[in-house]
């Protein structure tokens, strides 16, 4: 334990016996715009039995906490995420029925991604990971992966915009690598939501994948990872980020304007792999094989679809949804990024106090990739100092 905390940076290291009492967070108090994001002082997490304190070196930015924010998951938002957003700017309103599972437990702290290193451990936890890199699971079987029950980290409970944040020791893995902290944090749930989709709809060598949205996040992720397992991978996208999704892998990429069915035709492909769904719907299931599976984990293009029954049965089409991450998933996702196997996408990074910048910058869809937030550093008088073990 001591050389791993020996090889930590002074700068990030601490230590809870010299009284810190509370770290600076953004906290979500609401449904509603980007006033209801407050940049503030709240308590340091109390850690429980099991658990492990971390200081949160860099966090991503996604679609879900935007989406809770502005409460798209009610049954009563029928638009696509952007629509969705501005309407939550313009006219907040509370739902519910809102939130990732059940009610968003506001006022709360989101952020779903995390890069951090293990500061502290609870009673009879293992002192020896104190020092650690780490990656957190964001998604969690609280019962185990026999059931399909999940919480999610920044969505269920409180995350990772903050300078701490506490999880289960067991939803903690540490990586080793020479990526930066940002790039990291660009990891957890894109790629693993990526993942969780190649492997349950069985992707293998020789099928041919249909990725949409593929210069986002999850969508970058998906062609990355198709790719390494052998698939071909046709990707949609947008006309000005073409080029950098065919520098991914993808061995083409279709224009999101055009008529996909009158690009590939149909029955063309063994899988489709779409977080857009939206009024596209339809011809995704036209370009699929007889047999072939259409996976999805989000609807950014528009929740509600039409979908032609005769087009599903009579092709014998597998409809998977994926929210729960699979076991393998994770352990998968850090043994590829210690093979050299994955590309980190950092588009940018962004201080945490400006976390509303970068949703406003992430709604644009300019980029690809992902954005990340960076806490404010550790004060300077505790940062020469031990950490401890509680």
């Amino acid at each position: 334990m001591r050389e791993q905390w020996d090889a930590v940076p002074k700068q990030d290291r601490f230590d809870l016996r010299d009284g810190r009492e509370t770290m600076k967070a953004v906290v979500t108090c609401g449904n509603g715009g980007y006033e209801k994001l407050q940049c503030r002082e709240v308590s340091l997490p109390a850690l429980d039995s099991g658990e492990v304190l971390l200081h949160v070196l860099a966090a991503g930015v996604n679609n879900t906490e935007i989406n809770t924010r502005v409460g798209w998951y009610s049954a009563s938002v029928t638009t696509g995420t952007e629509d969705a957003a501005s309407a939550g700017e313009q006219s907040p309103t509370d739902r519910a029925d809102g939130g990732w599972n059940e009610t968003t437990p506001f006022p709360f702290i989101q952020g779903t991604d995390c890069c951090g290193r293990i500061v502290a451990v609870a009673p009879g936890g293992d002192q020896s990971t104190i020092g650690s890199r780490v990656l957190v699971r964001a998604c969690m079987r609280p019962y185990g992966f026999g059931s399909m029950e999940n919480i999610w980290m920044g969505s269920d409970f409180d995350g990772a915009f903050a300078q701490f944040v506490k999880v289960p020791a067991g939803e903690v893995f540490s990586v080793d690598c020479d990526w930066s902290d940002a790039e990291l944090a660009t990891i957890p749930c894109a790629y693993g939501t990526a993942e969780n989709m190649v492997h349950r709809s069985a992707v293998s060598e020789g099928a041919h994948v249909l990725v949409t949205g593929a210069s986002g996040g999850v969508g970058s992720a998906a062609v990355q990872l198709a790719k390494r397992r052998g698939a071909t991978v046709t990707a949609i996208a947008g006309k000005a980020k073409m080029e950098q999704v065919l520098a991914l892998g993808a061995h083409r990429v279709i224009d999101r304007d055009d008529d996909v069915v009158d690009v590939l035709g149909e029955n063309a492909v063994d899988v489709v792999v779409d977080n857009v769904a939206g009024p596209a719907f339809g011809e995704l299931l036209e370009v699929l094989k007889r047999g072939g599976r259409y996976v999805s984990s989000g609807a950014i293009g528009g929740p509600v679809v039409t979908l032609d029954m005769r087009t599903f049965y009579l092709k014998d089409l597998t409809l998977i949804g994926c929210t729960a991450w699979d076991e393998p998933v994770f352990p998968n996702l850090v043994s590829y990024i210690e093979r050299g196997e994955l590309r980190p996408l950092l588009a940018k990074t962004f201080p945490l106090e400006r976390i509303a910048d970068a949703q406003r910058e992430f709604l644009e869809k300019k980029h690809v990739g992902n954005f990340v937030l960076i806490p404010p550093p550790l004060d300077g008088d505790v940062a020469d100092r031990h950490a401890a073990v509680i």
